[in-house]
């Protein structure tokens, strides 16, 4: 079986995947690409996630592509909304004629003699062995396992006769009309699900061991919709996203600077919304604001659903599942027809594939990464990782432009190989998202990059300072090492190499 070769390998064919190959087609058309999915349709998370109100938890005009504006002026979008900009956005330059589907990636083994990647991957529906090599590779997988999501052991689980359901795996006959659902969680899902629920089924109620952040945006930028009749769309596309990403960083900098004003502005913002008699023990958890990401409610749907009685929260843990619902400690108990599991994500970095460079696997822990973007000694490899303190696209977006200046500045001076090196020792035993509390965060920090003490080994979550840095600040630098020309590219037999 032959090798398929291409210039640029990139992993993924969701928000950052596309995104990344559409802004290297149109800076370098004259390099092959292709772009590895696993899934039968582009989208990733996207395509994947089909839960009732299933939307970003980010504005839209700074989750979408700078690249390619976002003009919708609803504020966070639906989710098929967002997949098929996704797949208008791959159309617009082409990438859709150059996803492979149906493809899992199982192994990557970086060949220092012959200056490239081999990729070894299975194609699902046929079980077929499929290889690929690249100059080039990209990781645009996203951040947790697409198998599987968090689901804790509930005690007594068997015993439920009703359905129960993780909102990862939403079976698409699901009838939950005049049903008594349960939602276990407190997070982004579970709290666009109630109110998604809520008016259909009979009483939805979110359980929630302790309380979230959770702060209302409005559904519709009204804003941009008035200069929209006096400007060009474009500036008030640009006007917009800079508003926009100056107001969540400004959010995120005061919570972390006051955390005891803001977090009595955030929950008096909550009294506000749900009326001066609701129990706000529900809406007042034991952290400050941005240990956990803060969730947010299009026009406050949540509190309006609350208000109407059309759902309720409940703040306990759960002693057992009975047949008919769920005990709790306090001996409370909840009936159900549905329980709802949006206990969250298990994170899975590059999507699960195993690296190596000349056969000796990598150990994500043992490394740092560059500018956030590269990882440590390992060669012609970029790892896309979007912000957690930010939209997602907006990191995704600087870090495809990094990508092209390097690639760039590899082929103006003859260098086939850049790799990270840190010569100073620069290494810290803190992951590189060990300030975040969430509990998804801190199930997977044995399997996360190390945090670097200086310089590009430091992960800023800082939108400012990281556009300078990918954008602005000088390729050839003492940390990244180039090497010269490889020879030329031979097609690999694998059958007579595996003799």
């Amino acid at each position: 079986m032959n090798a398929q070769h291409f210039d640029v390998l990139i992993i993924g064919a969701g928000l950052s995947g596309i995104g990344t190959a559409c802004q290297i087609a149109n800076e370098h058309p004259g390099k092959s690409i292709a772009v590895l999915e696993r899934r039968e349709r582009l989208g990733g998370t996207w395509d994947l996630f089909k839960y009732p109100g299933i939307r970003s938890d980010s504005d839209m005009l700074t989750f979408g592509y700078k690249f390619r504006p976002w003009h919708d002026l609803r504020v966070l979008a639906p989710g098929e909304t967002i997949r098929q900009y996704i797949a208008d956005t791959a159309a617009e330059f082409g990438i859709d004629k150059k996803i492979h589907y149906g493809i899992k990636i199982m192994t990557a083994d970086w060949s220092s003699d012959e200056s490239r990647w081999t990729v070894v991957a299975e194609h699902e529906e046929t079980g077929e062995t499929r290889t690929y090599t690249t100059s080039f590779l990209v990781s645009a997988t996203g951040y947790y396992n697409y198998d599987n999501g968090f689901l804790p052991s509930f005690p007594g689980a068997e015993k439920f006769k009703g359905e129960c359901v993780h909102p990862q795996h939403w079976p698409e006959d699901l009838d939950y009309t005049e049903k008594k659902v349960v939602v276990i969680g407190s997070g982004a899902t579970a709290v666009t699900l109630v109110p998604s629920m809520a008016g259909t089924a009979s009483h939805v109620t979110m359980l929630q061991r302790s309380p979230s952040y959770i702060f209302a945006l409005p559904a519709f930028d009204k804003i941009s919709e008035v200069l929209g009749r006096f400007l060009p769309a474009k500036w008030v596309f640009r006007f917009a996203r800079h508003r926009n990403i100056g107001i969540a960083r400004a959010l995120y900098v005061a919570c972390r600077r006051w955390p005891k004003p803001m977090r009595r502005f955030l929950l008096s913002e909550v009294r506000r919304q749900v009326g001066p008699d609701f129990d706000m023990t529900h809406f007042t958890p034991s952290y400050m604001p941005w240990d956990e990401r803060l969730c947010a409610v299009p026009d406050g749907d949540l509190f309006k659903v609350l208000k109407a009685g059309e759902a309720s929260i409940v703040t306990d843990h759960i002693d057992t599942f009975t047949e008919t619902g769920i005990r709790l400690k306090s001996g409370r108990e909840l009936e159900a027809d549905i329980i709802v599991t949006a206990t969250g994500l298990q994170i899975q970095t590059l999507g699960g594939v195993q690296l190596s460079v000349d056969g000796e696997a990598i150990a994500l822990r043992e490394r740092m990464t560059y500018k956030a973007v590269m990882l440590e000694d390992v060669p012609n490899m970029a790892w896309i990782f979007g912000y957690t303190n930010a939209p997602w696209t907006l990191k995704s977006d600087i870090a495809g432009e990094y990508i092209c200046r390097l690639l760039e500045h590899m082929d103006a001076n003859g260098h086939t190989v850049a790799t990270p090196r840190d010569l100073e020792d620069s290494a810290l035993d803190g992951g590189i998202f060990d300030a975040l509390q969430s509990g998804y965060v801190q199930r997977a920090k044995e399997t996360l990059p190390r945090q670097g003490a200086r310089g590009p080994w430091k992960v800023l979550m800082n939108y400012k300072q990281d556009s300078k840095i990918l954008r602005e600040s000088p390729i050839d630098d003492s940390h990244l090492h180039f090497e010269g020309a490889a020879a030329p590219f031979e097609t690999v037999d694998l059958v007579d190499a595996a003799r």
